[in-house]
């Protein structure tokens, strides 16, 4: 071997010796090694749209189950032939520990017990990929940031539209002020909420109503439009059936301004059906998208006669493997657990703004 490729051996081996991440990348594409997910919780979000979406990805797959209901786990053991050790309680997740198998946690359990069960699964040295809000808290989201650094394991928040193509076409339109400078922001989302008995109805489970359920896509909406965060918040409550949103929030409209002048106008609901996207405002034109915030079919136009209408893939498919991407590359999460803190923040500012009847600023 010459002297000038005994070099450039050596500069290559040390290279491959400071990047073992590539090997980590490598194992998690190869077929027979994608990472175990296991889902907490078996609702309705975790039956119809993140268990199907784990059959599609390249990179992740169902590993495992949580659930308090025999019978449901039973059913899941039998349609995804999952073995018996990889079926626990919400009494057992520690267990997870002894569980090669499973690399990360997905919670999708109500709202207030995001955080119980977060911490279960980082103390079982598992990442954890957490449904939004995040809790129904800033301490408790501070909490379990605090836990899954300790534990050494990443947190990331289910925001699929993070990676939504129509929804990042529009923050590219922002961005690059294809249209001019963005001025105003009207986002809305909600529907007519049916069984009311069901979680979302009562406060100790879910933190509020409509504003912590949908609203939060408002949020998240303008801020990623702007890019900035808001330093002011004007919000007011609307309620008609009293009986029925008794313990949690039918209808909340807020106001934000931002340190650009940029001034984005909300609305959730839990009242009224048709209520399901956004339009921004510029010093040109406008864009937006109707609907924006659907699993599906989110579309819309600019002012310029342009369609936005992007094909997209399984939106929970998307997030699973970009969150997958990230634990196997040691790559930190875009969706972190400091963005869904910052949102809960947020969230509690329009609560404290309705509470004083008065405008706060942050």
């Amino acid at each position: 071997m010459t002297t000038n490729s005994r070099r450039q051996f050596l500069a290559t081996t040390a290279a491959v010796a400071a990047t073992p991440l590539l090997t980590d990348l490598v194992q998690a594409q190869t077929p027979g090694r994608k990472l175990g997910v296991a889902l907490v919780g078996l609702g309705s979000l975790a039956t119809n749209q993140i268990a199907p979406a784990l059959q599609k990805t390249r990179n992740c797959r169902l590993a495992g189950i949580v659930t308090g209901t025999p019978s449901k786990a039973e059913e899941w053991k039998k349609k995804y032939n999952l073995p018996a050790n990889s079926v626990y309680t919400y009494d057992t997740m520690h267990e997870m520990a002894k569980n090669k198998d499973i690399d990360i946690v997905y919670v999708v359990t109500p709202n207030s017990l995001h955080m119980q069960h977060t911490l279960a699964a980082a103390a079982a040295g598992k990442h954890v990929y957490c449904e939004k809000p995040l809790e129904i808290s800033v301490e408790r989201c501070q909490k379990m940031i605090d836990a899954c650094k300790k534990a050494g394991v990443q947190l990331g928040v289910g925001y699929r539209l993070q990676f939504e193509a129509n929804n990042l076409e529009c923050v590219r339109l922002a961005k690059e002020k294809v249209l001019g400078d963005v001025k105003i922001i009207d986002a809305t989302f909600g529907f007519a909420i049916g069984d009311p008995t069901q979680w979302r109805l009562k406060h100790d489970l879910a933190g509020g109503g409509s504003l912590m359920d949908v609203g939060i896509y408002c949020m998240q909406t303008a801020r990623m439009i702007t890019g900035e965060e808001p330093n002011w918040i004007s919000a007011a409550e609307t309620k008609t059936d009293p009986v029925k949103f008794k313990e949690v929030d039918e209808t909340i409209s807020w106001q934000m301004k931002f340190p650009s002048g940029v001034i984005a106008h909300c609305l959730s609901t839990y009242g009224a059906n048709g209520f399901r996207g956004f339009r921004v405002g510029t010093t040109k034109g406008f864009f937006g998208l109707e609907p924006a915030y659907y699993y599906g079919g989110n579309r819309g136009k600019r002012s310029d006669e342009t369609e936005i209408n992007i094909p997209v893939a399984d939106q929970f498919q998307t997030e699973l493997e970009d969150f997958a991407d990230c634990v196997a590359t040691k790559r930190p999460t875009k969706v972190n657990g400091e963005m869904g803190l910052q949102d809960v923040k947020l969230l509690m500012a329009v609560y404290d703004s309705i509470k004083k009847g008065r405008p706060v600023t942050l």
